[in-house]
């Protein structure tokens, strides 16, 4: 198998220079390295310029309501366990819209990889505020600049239950794919946020700031079990002090293990061909 065989028809037409461009590729490297069938992996993802990304792979796919990947994919999930699921969404979709769905998703802990490309503005709707722009950040709806501080995606996972949080950067592809690698190699629910710049929008978080102030967790001497450890990494940002890579990761029930009606076989499966509705139905009518 090779990564041709989650080529999509279809082509991205994001702005030249895009991150997103980066991110398809280590996607589909990591279904690749993941072993992962086409015919056996789903794609879910909400409203935005990285929503798109389910066009652009030959997996299934279902492209949702704005904000509204996480309760899909769930869904997906329960009714037929045996599936991959990937979320695929950007920081307003998924730090904005959905972050109520999000902390639910994170400590329920389901079997699903969630990936957020993290540009730091709403890059569909031609550059708005998201929740992770930076303090003082000025875009047209915030035209003195951000007063908010942003969120921190990494601490946010870290406390709500995530059972794999990692940090990536559009710019260096291998270590991005591997990261998504460990997350569907992961049982449990996986956050991947990527540091995706927006060339259009957003002349702050470039290419050139990330590769100047990343700095990766590998080789660092930190322990992902840590919670603590990686709850202290997640606090640093700034000048030479952005980390990426594997912040946390720790073994835990899933929501679906839990469950005894799907441990044996998925929902999908059950069968209920002795089971007659149609007094139900009439009274429906």
């Amino acid at each position: 198998m090779t990564s041709s065989c989650f080529d999509s028809p279809h082509k991205p037409q994001w702005c030249p220079g895009c991150g997103n461009y980066s991110i398809l590729l280590a996607l589909k490297d990591a279904l690749l390295q993941s072993k992962c069938k086409p015919e056996e992996t789903v794609i879910v993802s909400g409203i935005g310029c990285s929503s798109k990304m389910p066009h652009f792979v030959k997996t299934y796919a279902f492209e949702s309501l704005h904000g509204r990947s996480l309760p899909v994919a769930s869904a997906i999930k329960l009714a037929n366990n045996s599936l991959r699921v990937i979320a695929v969404s950007g920081d307003g979709d998924g730090y904005g819209i959905g972050m109520g769905h999000l902390v639910h998703a994170m400590r329920r802990n389901f079997d699903i990889n969630y990936i957020v490309t993290d540009n730091q503005v709403y890059g569909l709707t031609t550059g708005q505020t998201s929740p992770t722009s930076p303090k003082g950040f000025k875009t047209k709806s915030t035209p003195f600049g951000v007063i908010e501080i942003p969120v921190n995606p990494m601490a946010l996972a870290i406390a709500s239950g995530a059972t794999y949080a990692a940090r990536g950067f559009a710019g260096d592809i291998k270590h991005l794919s591997s990261l998504i690698a460990g997350g569907l190699a992961h049982k449990g629910f996986s956050l991947i946020d990527v540091l995706q710049p927006c060339v259009t929008f957003n002349q702050l978080g470039t290419y050139q700031y990330y590769q100047k102030n990343c700095y990766k967790l590998e080789g660092t001497g930190h322990n992902p079990q840590d919670k603590v450890a990686a709850f202290t990494r997640s606090q640093e940002w700034g000048e030479k002090k952005i980390p990426i890579g594997l912040f946390y990761t720790e073994e835990r029930p899933t929501y679906e293990d839990e469950i005894p009606h799907i441990q044996k076989k998925p929902l999908v499966k059950h069968g209920i061909s002795n089971v007659n509705i149609s007094k139900l139905l009439d009274e429906l009518e």
